[in-house]
């Protein structure tokens, strides 16, 4: 009997241990469909509607239907998400840091809500993007360079060494090819760092 009442105390405490630290919710943002500048234009006002202006955009990843590397030239899209972070004081010494994380599919967008911070990455919401990801996609179709076995893109503005304008990263761990998001630039080396090594093999 006091094995069976642990267990429950145990299973109530886990409960509640995950009710702080993540939230879901289905929530409606429009019909905005999988396009990518979109879903980051109400995945946007969400954020400023619930969170105000104070928010950080940091990343846009897209999952293609297609591999880069494949017959298909279809940019034809299965999932968007996109990271936002939100920074509250709590009292004069301390912050509440909230990750939020908006998943796009087909007839469903799901908002999740993490307490917990990003790194890696700037932040995306005043800097300049004239390359919708339509664009960037054929700039990676159009050039003389191999295309990643990948059906993956990430729009970040990746922290390094050098200045660099946001990139579309397609690619996989081992293999990216950078187009820059301002200039249409396409390079196999990272630009905020001059140099590309596989992730998780960096010096």
């Amino acid at each position: 009997m006091k094995k069976f009442i642990l267990f429950i105390v145990l299973l109530f405490v886990s409960f509640g241990f995950v009710s702080c630290h993540k939230q879901k919710k289905d929530v409606k943002l429009g019909e905005a469909g999988l396009v990518v500048e979109n879903t980051i234009s109400a995945d946007r006002e969400y954020m400023y509607l619930h969170a105000g202006k104070d928010y950080a955009w940091f990343e846009t990843q897209v999952t293609l239907k297609n591999y880069l590397d494949g017959d298909s030239t279809s940019s034809e899209i299965e999932k968007i998400v996109s990271v936002f972070q939100v920074v509250n004081r709590v009292d004069s010494c301390s912050f509440d840091t909230q990750v939020y994380t908006f998943s796009h599919e087909y007839g469903k967008t799901e908002v999740v809500s993490i307490k917990d911070f990003w790194i890696e990455d700037f932040a995306l919401n005043d800097q300049k993007i004239n390359l919708t990801f339509e664009n960037a996609y054929n700039k990676l179709m159009e050039a003389n360079c191999p295309k990643p076995h990948s059906r993956k893109c990430t729009l970040r503005l990746q922290v390094g060494p050098i200045a660099a304008n946001p990139q579309y990263i397609f690619g996989n761990i081992r293999e990216q090819v950078y187009v820059d998001a301002v200039d249409g630039t396409v390079s196999t080396v990272n630009p905020a760092f001059g140099f590309n090594l596989p992730l998780g093999e960096w010096p």
